[in-house]
């Protein structure tokens, strides 16, 4: 999502204009609340400041309160209908409630008023791709990357979806990309890894999960598609203690699944029956 800051130039009111700019500082710390109050205050005073809509809409959004969110994107749109940010907003709003298809309108008439805005693109790639439209989610990540040469998740996303695609080459292609700009993306590490798995590289894979740990340490992902991989290669206490890991962090049933798995692997049969007990009360094997 994008906020915007105030432009007091052609605003007359310098208590609204002070009231936006803190509302502005409490957005961008994170103090949503905070933030909603000085907004309002501003609204009273100045119903008709499009940006102080859409800056209250960003915080009800951080809230998750989208509905509430969409409608202050609705005022800021109705009052400058050219305002791009409020329909990229809106349409992050509306991915987020579910309906796909109003959130790729909304993206797509942020990018019609400005074409080289690279985050539109993006948050329409991503749509695309929740969709399994792959086709259209890299033509959106090749021209955000255009705009942006340096915008690495767009990188690090191109490369899921050609993994998808079986496109294995090229995404790793992207995956290095992604790492070269920012090295300490522990996202794009996790999803290289992924695709040296898919490759049989497993010893590069775990390297990789390993840089994803070391950059964020409770990234159960990480830790559990990394205890998988030492699970293939047999070495299964480094995998137990990875599945146990990724249980401490978020208890799941596949987790429970594998370590029960690895211990059966070591003949620790009581053990292993435990956690396939855990993994099956936790749901394993019914998600379809």
């Amino acid at each position: 999502m994008r906020i915007t800051d105030e432009n007091t130039e052609d605003d007359n009111d310098l208590e609204t204009a002070d009231l936006v700019d803190s509302g502005y500082e409490y957005n961008s710390l994170g103090q949503n609340e905070r933030a909603i109050q000085d907004y309002d205050e501003a609204i009273r005073i100045n119903p008709q400041n499009a940006i102080t809509y859409n800056n209250r809409g960003l915080a009800y959004a951080n809230l998750g309160q989208y509905e509430r969110a969409i409608h202050d994107y609705d005022e800021a749109i109705r009052l400058d209908t050219q305002y791009a940010d409020a329909y990229n907003n809106r349409g992050l709003a509306y991915r987020n409630l579910g309906h796909d298809e109003r959130a790729i309108q909304d993206l797509g008439e942020a990018i019609r008023i400005n074409p080289a805005d690279a985050m539109a693109y993006y948050n329409r790639g991503l749509e695309y791709g929740r969709l399994g439209q792959d086709e259209r989610a890299i033509q959106d990540y090749d021209e955000a990357i255009r705009i942006n040469p340096q915008y690495a998740r767009a990188y690090n996303n191109r490369g899921v979806v050609h993994y998808k695609l079986g496109q294995y080459e090229r995404a790793i292609q992207d995956l290095d990309e992604a790492i070269r700009i920012n090295p300490e993306d522990a996202l794009a590490y996790s999803s290289r890894a992924t695709v040296d798995y898919r490759l049989g590289q497993n010893e590069r894979a775990i390297q990789d999960y390993g840089e994803a740990i070391r950059i964020n340490p409770e990234d159960a992902n990480a830790y559990f598609n990394r205890g998988i991989t030492y699970g293939d290669l047999g070495q299964y206490e480094r995998a137990i203690q990875d599945f146990d890991k990724a249980i401490r962090i978020n208890p799941q049933a596949d987790a429970y699944f594998y370590r029960g798995n690895a211990y059966g692997n070591l003949g620790k049969d009581v053990e292993g029956e435990r956690d396939i007990r855990k993994a099956i009360e936790l749901g394993y094997g019914l998600e379809d």
